[in-house]
């Protein structure tokens, strides 16, 4: 697998990486390839952010208008509001896991490509 510094596959090692001009990263941006990139991660992450908001509004307004059902004990001390509090922190954490699970097998690959094919134009040719 390459890492951040190696150039692509099937290049020479003694080639170095150039520096991409803002007219590389302007005619880039118009790519069908960084247009996918931007699709993928836009697909993953609106939909969990939107999710995550309004998992988060729903304890806040329960918290406030609700207080007879977050009030209830479950067992000893725990009520249902400190397990509301306790589900965001597990949720958040299961999201930055998802996230960083996604990012390494479907986002990564692609930004790897693109910017192999900015510092190393004359791979690809």
């Amino acid at each position: 697998m390459a890492t951040a510094s190696s150039p692509p596959p099937g290049t020479r090692t003694d080639v170095r990486p150039v520096q991409p001009t803002p007219e590389d990263f302007l005619e880039e941006q118009q790519s069908p390839e960084f247009a996918d990139l931007r699709r993928t991660y836009r697909s993953f992450a609106f939909p969990l952010t939107v999710a995550f908001s309004l998992w988060y509004l729903l304890y806040v307004l329960m918290s406030n208008y609700a207080g007879d059902i977050m009030g209830t004990k479950l067992f000893g001390n725990i009520n249902v509001a400190m397990v509301f509090g306790l589900a965001q922190f597990a949720t958040t954490f299961l999201i930055a896991w998802l996230y960083s699970d996604h990012a390494a097998k479907k986002l990564d690959p692609k930004s790897e490509a693109i910017k192999n094919r900015l510092e190393y134009p004359e791979a690809g040719k």
